[in-house]
């Protein structure tokens, strides 16, 4: 197997991985929801799989990709290839800025009042609204991706 192949084969799996990961968590809330002496379990669960498992493949994902452009010769400046870099900078951004805080809040509100604690409630709204929006974003990174559209 040559050198790209491998990179698309470790690429793919990264992102299988870290989309993945993201797509359950909704599910875990919704679990949670219905259940909420389990509701902390849960955050740190998925603070977990975000820190330890998610984050780390779409890190990798930018190497492995970049890795991918340079073996093939492919320039970055390639549209899909260009398109797909400025979503990945607006997910990092999103992240780091506005997701982690929110989650840290989240969290904090849960363990000092509860399910009902009202910082709790803005906290689980805002991050449940950031979630979708990151989820938008890195599927429209896999469009690019699959699709390699031209302009």
């Amino acid at each position: 197997m040559d050198l790209y192949l491998l990179l698309k084969l470790v690429h793919v799996l990264l992102a299988i991985t870290a989309l993945g990961a993201n797509l359950t968590y909704g599910v875990w809330y919704a679990r949670a929801g219905r259940e909420p002496s389990h509701l902390a379990f849960t955050l740190a669960g998925v603070s977990f799989l975000d820190s330890r498992i998610a984050n780390p493949a779409y890190a990798l994902l930018l190497v492995t990709g970049l890795a991918m452009l340079f073996v093939s010769g492919l320039p970055v400046t390639t549209f899909w290839v260009a398109a797909a870099l400025v979503l990945y900078v607006a997910v990092v951004v999103l992240g780091i800025v506005l997701y982690a805080p929110v989650v840290r809040r989240q969290r904090a509100g849960l363990e000092r009042g509860g399910p009902t604690d009202p910082d709790y409630v803005a906290a689980t709204r805002r991050s449940t609204a950031l979630g979708i929006l990151t989820t938008v974003l890195v599927v429209a990174i896999v469009f690019l991706m699959v699709t390699k559209p031209t302009l």
